[in-house]
């Protein structure tokens, strides 16, 4: 089911819900997470699993995202008030004088008759998850945590200009062979 948001399942097939795999879909396009007037169905989602502030619907996105994207809180609050305005989200306000946004009955109707595009967005969120998350990358993901863990605990611990341009040097080179990798070689 495309709608079931954080069942542990993220890591996979089932990571934004399950997905129809045989169908053609489109892809993440011109540095674009979503195209125009998509955000305002996956905060709708959002909302319809629980009730939020606008800072915990931009974390909630960026962690199901793997960190690899985050929107922007001038996107996120305007669509808000877009989704308050309409109908679709209506506002509280907690004890430290915080909205809180929740979905209307009207804005589950609103996604349920919008099904078709909203199941198409979570495709392609599924499909742009499978191909950054799936397979040999959770290995890349994890072995240039590693290496950015220890740069950064290593070199901002040592005031040795010398082991400095020692990890530049290091770095450097890692990233020339990494390069290397995608270059077409000559049969001469």
């Amino acid at each position: 089911m495309r709608g079931n948001w954080g069942d542990g399942n993220w890591w996979g097939g089932g990571w934004w819900g399950e997905t129809d795999r045989g169908r053609a879909r489109g892809r993440h396009r011109g540095g674009r997470m979503f195209e125009q007037g998509d955000l305002k169905y996956v905060i709708l989602r959002l909302l319809s699993e629980k009730p939020r502030h606008g800072y915990e619907i931009i974390k909630a996105m960026e962690e199901r995202l793997g960190g690899t994207y985050s929107p922007s809180p001038g996107a996120v609050y305007p669509t808000l008030q877009f989704l308050e305005d309409a109908g679709y989200a209506k506002t509280s306000v907690d004890e430290g004088g915080r909205k809180i946004y929740e979905i209307t009955d009207q804005g589950r109707k609103y996604l349920e008759d919008n099904k078709s595009s909203v199941d198409e967005i979570f495709d392609r969120i599924a499909d742009f998850a499978g191909s950054f998350f799936g397979g040999p990358m959770v290995e890349v993901h994890h072995a240039f945590k590693n290496i950015a863990r220890a740069t950064y605990s290593t070199a901002t611990r040592t005031h040795d200009v010398e082991k400095l341009h020692k990890i530049r040097e290091i770095l450097n080179r890692a990233t020339a062979e990494i390069e290397a990798i995608n270059k077409p070689t000559s049969n001469v």
